[in-house]
């Protein structure tokens, strides 16, 4: 019987797992950071601070569930598996990760935050099986619109290679931008997608893609515009994810063409958006990601620390 912990300290959330590598099952707790009204996010040095404060609290919680000592604890360290990967937010996960290794005498494995959105997605949609074969990941969120080929790793679990981008903003980003227009909460992914449940408007949109790269900045221009022309605040954010669904599907057909009969699974908060996720099923099939596992979260984080201990 073994215990693995995860922590993942992204700039929306921060995050603790455990996962027990016998029953299967992860515990996990998170919290977001405090963004105020309006705002389209955080500065580094305010991540950090939050992250300060909220991880220790999430660890404490986490552990009072404990029955059994940890095998070892794993942490992701930067953005993504590529040279000059950095953000400073990662820091903070980084020290608690050393420090709980230090005092329980246990191995520490690091990852990224890609990584750990993969895995989180292959365990909660029972496809832990893909770790060793190749595979297509898309991830959409507020730091990451990318199509993502995935092949087995024996040094890091799995690999990354970037086969498609976003080449400005993310689609995350714009979500929460138009949200932030509209006077919506931030993140403002749900809110935004529960207003625009309200519209009985049909859009048909073109997305802007430079070879097989998307241009997602031309959506935020456009809502701006809808806004300031007084158009209905339902009616822009369907708009807006009608439009980022549009990039969603052109980026997976165009990939799909390249790639054909491999496996899709997709995650990031972006993915857990029912309109996107209805029409991606519809017309692609694959694996999504359950909403608790889509967004940032550090049970993927957790899992690939048992696999790389060994313990599947």
């Amino acid at each position: 019987m073994a215990l693995f912990a995860g922590f993942d300290t992204s700039n929306y959330t921060t995050s603790a797992a455990l996962y027990d590598s016998e029953s299967g099952k992860v515990r996990h707790v998170k919290k977001l950071l405090p963004v105020k009204q309006g705002s389209l996010g955080l500065k580094q040095s305010d991540a950090v601070f939050h992250h300060v404060r909220q991880l220790p609290q999430l660890i404490e919680e986490l552990y009072q569930s404990m029955d059994q000592p940890l095998t070892a604890v794993g942490v992701s360290t930067r953005p993504r598996s590529m040279d000059g990967s950095y953000m400073p937010c990662f820091l903070v996960g980084e020290l608690a990760a050393q420090a709980v290794c230090s005092t329980a005498k246990v191995p520490k494995y690091e990852f990224s935050h890609q990584q750990g959105h993969v895995a989180a997605a292959l365990y909660s949609c029972g496809r832990l099986d893909l770790l060793e074969q190749e595979f297509i990941a898309f991830h959409f969120s507020g730091g990451t619109t990318e199509c993502v080929l995935v092949r087995p790793d024996k040094e890091n679990i799995l690999s990354t290679e970037i086969i498609a981008e976003s080449l400005d903003l993310k689609c995350g980003q714009v979500i929460d931008r138009v949200g932030t227009m509209l006077g919506l909460p931030f993140p403002s992914g749900k809110y935004l997608d529960e207003l625009s449940q309200q519209s009985a408007k049909t859009y048909k949109i073109k997305p802007t893609f430079k070879d097989n790269n998307v241009c997602v900045s031309g959506v935020e221009n456009q809502c701006k515009k809808r806004i300031e022309q007084g158009e209905a605040p339902e009616d822009v954010a369907k708009f807006c994810l009608e439009s980022v669904c549009a990039i969603v599907e052109t980026m997976i057909r165009h990939n799909l063409e390249q790639y054909p009969g491999l496996p899709l699974i997709y995650s990031g908060g972006v993915m857990s958006n029912s309109l996107i996720r209805a029409r991606v099923t519809e017309k692609f099939g694959g694996s999504f990601a359950a909403p608790e596992f889509s967004s940032d979260n550090a049970a993927g984080i957790a899992v690939l620390t048992a696999k790389a201990h060994g313990a599947f």
